[in-house]
């Protein structure tokens, strides 16, 4: 895929004439924009972010909606400037649009569409109790991260809101509804809402009738569907931009209102898109502030397990996710402190120079690590068993610690406990046994070419392929999905990233090193293992 695109006068008459497809991903730390050419969605013409951050307040993580506005508005005015910068034509109009978000977390608004409580997001881990008694319900793992668990966390809780709750989604949806006033999801968002029915493709009828029992006498009165936003498979038409929402994206009012919407989706389903990943023995891995794996299932699970996570691709197809609350910021913190060195020693150079010099020492380290361990534990790991994190790195008197083995430690630890949860999926005696073609990864650690999809490769043991997409993005996955909306009719959305917008890109697999497959083995039971002074470190500090 092309990352920039010539600003000959074909690309400035594209955007002039709105036959461009725009993908907005609201991110963990990023709003990212992405305009692609909507015949060729490969050819991506402008891009735009604006960075943000989580809150934790009252022992919750959120986000404002007011920064959710401004930072949609700022990461889209950034892409206008791009264009006009590359192509001289700045857009006002497109052939199609596209939210998505991170999936999960809680919010709840009343009939008036008053937010009840702050947004609570995919990263809190207080809804232990209402995922256990779910999970019980139903026969069906529910992640802690799951809206059915924070909403039904606030009803054992008994919240004074609960009461009033009118309807509830994902961010997604939220930024969808103020730019289309549809109130509707994308099938693989909507799975990390409520379990999906693969045979109808909306919400599992038999499980909503068991939760509107259990909660009969709650103050959460009326049947839980009616709650939750209406259920669309991607191509299905979802609205279109209106004037309000135009106003919303655009305050310079240059935008102009009537672009139709694919469905709104969770950065877990547009990963899949950026990275060809939506068939079965496929699968991706998404690495930034969490880190996740989705692999498209040729069979049921034969059992329920709490690493799992039972989803969809955004066509609905069934899908068993890792996710794991814990990706790559600790090792970020980590390169920012050598950067700062670099910097006060005289040597100042990029972050990226930085990356490549550090992810380049991995390379020569001991396949194990030396006997280093590093966990990236910012927040709570359900995988793990943690419900709050404490980020630690940890050596023996007698490992060999070098900066080489520090690096391997800290790259092996952002894929341990995703590690350990691939372990359940892949094992045949003790796991499910599911086969895996090729995993696609994707996100910003995977720019330096080579080294965490060679050490992903190892955690997995299996190929690991990275494309001209691995630091594009969601932003680019729901462009694609937008731009899909004219040939939904007509095919498959497998086949049409296959013949329309993967054919002939250039794709990089790196196969596991026999060494690196046998080091990692030894550092994750290690891992494992340590995970005791983990908890003792969320107790004692």
């Amino acid at each position: 895929m092309s990352t920039t695109a010539s600003s000959d006068q074909a690309a400035a008459d594209r955007i002039r004439s709105g036959r461009t497809a725009l993908g907005i991903e609201l991110g963990s730390t990023r709003i990212k924009a992405c305009l692609v050419d909507a015949d060729d969605p490969a050819t991506v013409l402008a891009v735009g972010s604006h960075e943000w951050e989580n809150r934790f307040e009252e022992r919750l993580w959120t986000y404002s909606l007011d920064d959710v506005h401004s930072g949609l508005q700022a990461a889209y005015a950034d892409l206008v400037a791009d264009a006009q910068h590359r192509h001289g034509a700045a857009p006002t109009t497109f052939a199609a649009a596209g939210v998505s978000a991170m999936m999960h977390g809680y919010l709840a608004f009343d009939e008036a569409g008053e937010l009840l409580v702050p947004f609570r997001t995919w990263r809190n881990t207080n809804t232990g109790p209402a995922a256990a008694e779910l999970t019980a319900l139903f026969g069906v793992n529910i992640p802690l991260r799951w809206s059915i668990a924070h909403l039904h966390q606030a009803v054992i809780d008994d919240e004074p809101h609960v009461g009033r709750v009118a309807h509830v989604t994902t961010l997604a949806g939220y930024v969808h509804e103020r730019l289309t006033g549809r109130r509707v999801l994308g099938v693989g968002d909507a799975s990390g809402m409520f379990p999906i029915d693969s045979a109808t493709g909306g919400y599992d009828a038999d499980l909503a009738a068991r939760y509107d029992a259990l909660v009969a006498d709650a103050p959460l009165s009326g049947k839980l569907i009616n709650r939750l936003p209406a259920v669309l498979p991607a191509g299905a038409d979802a609205g279109s931009l209106t004037a309000e929402g135009a106003e919303l994206l655009d305050p310079t009012g240059a935008l102009r209102p009537g672009t139709p919407f694919c469905p709104p989706e969770g950065d877990a389903g547009t990963g899949m898109v950026a990275t060809n990943a939506v068939a079965p023995r496929t699968g991706n891995v998404s690495a930034g502030t969490s880190i996740f794996a989705m692999v498209v299932l040729e069979r049921p699970l034969a059992h329920v397990h709490h690493e799992l996570d039972l989803v969809t691709t955004p066509a609905g197809d069934p899908v068993a996710m890792v996710h794991c609350n814990n990706g790559a910021s600790e090792l970020g913190a980590w390169v920012g402190l050598f950067a700062r060195f670099a910097a006060a020693s005289g040597a100042e150079t990029s972050t990226d120079g930085v990356y490549e010099t550090l992810f380049a020492e991995a390379l020569t380290g001991a396949p194990d690590a030396g006997g280093l361990l590093a966990y990236n534990h910012l927040a709570g790991e359900p995988i793990a068993g943690l419900d709050e994190g404490r980020p630690l790195f940890v050596r023996t008197p007698d490992s060999a610690f070098t900066l080489a083995n520090f690096m391997r430690a800290q790259l092996y630890g952002v894929f341990g406990t995703l590690a350990l949860g691939m372990r359940v999926l892949t094992d045949p005696e003790h796991g499910e046994g599911v086969a895996l073609d090729r995993m696609f990864a994707h996100g910003g650690m995977f720019r330096t070419a080579g080294v965490a999809q060679r050490m992903l490769a190892a955690s997995l043991d299996a190929p690991v392929a990275v494309g001209e997409t691995a630091a594009e993005g969601g932003a680019w996955g729901i462009a694609v999905l937008a731009a899909y909306l004219e040939h939904a009719a007509s095919e498959s959305l497998s086949a049409y990233l296959d013949g329309r917008v993967f054919a002939g890109a250039a794709i990089d697999v790196a196969a596991p090193d026999p060494a690196d497959v046998a080091g990692f083995s030894a550092y994750l039971a290690r891992y494992r293992a340590g995970l005791a002074a983990e908890r003792a470190a969320v107790e004692a500090l």
